[in-house]
């Protein structure tokens, strides 16, 4: 089931992102997926910040649920795993030499027609079938697009916390004691 739309305020929400990372999200972004109980799970940025310094990683998974999976998946080795067989498989390897494309598109559309980090794609690499951050592929997922190595992440176990973790992480005004 989608939400409706945001369940905090725009400040609140500003708050929870940066509880969600564990520092606050470098300028500008905007959340682009929600979970289930409304609670951001990818932010997306242009690729020049709010000081002027480039910024090529579009895409933010900000679920902690989601972002501990990945973690342990990173920390098991999954991103050589996946490196290995995008080098060996040809259909991973062209459906990821897509996805750096629609990243490239995705990334100039959300910085308005000038990318600043055009030499670059998927998580900031020049190699398309480099896999070094598991977290981008997941949150592209979740942002609907095709990307292999997040969907076969996403299959693996629960795609969402089931206690709605978020609420509490700074007291966001949707459970009782903070209303």
């Amino acid at each position: 089931m989608s939400p409706s739309g945001p369940r905090v305020t725009a400040p609140a929400e500003a708050l929870l992102v940066a509880a969600q990372l564990g520092r606050p999200p470098r300028t500008p972004w905007r959340p682009a997926a929600r979970c289930s109980f409304g609670y951001p799970t990818v932010i997306v940025s242009p690729s020049r910040l709010d000081d002027g310094s480039p910024f090529p990683t579009f895409a933010w998974l900000t679920c902690p649920f989601l972002a501990e999976k990945v973690a342990s998946a990173e920390s098991d080795g999954a991103a050589a795993v996946f490196a290995a067989r995008a080098a060996s498989e040809p259909a991973l390897a062209a459906a990821l030499r897509a996805l750096d494309v629609r990243v490239r598109e995705l990334r100039v559309r959300e910085s308005g027609g000038d990318d600043a980090c055009e030499s670059v794609g998927i998580g900031g690499q020049r190699n398309p079938l480099g896999v070094k951050c598991l977290h981008v592929h997941v949150a592209l997922a979740l942002l609907g697009e095709e990307d292999p190595i997040g969907r076969e992440l996403l299959a693996s176990g629960e795609r969402e916390c089931d206690d709605e973790r978020c609420a509490r992480l700074v007291g966001t005004g949707t459970s009782e004691e903070d209303q």
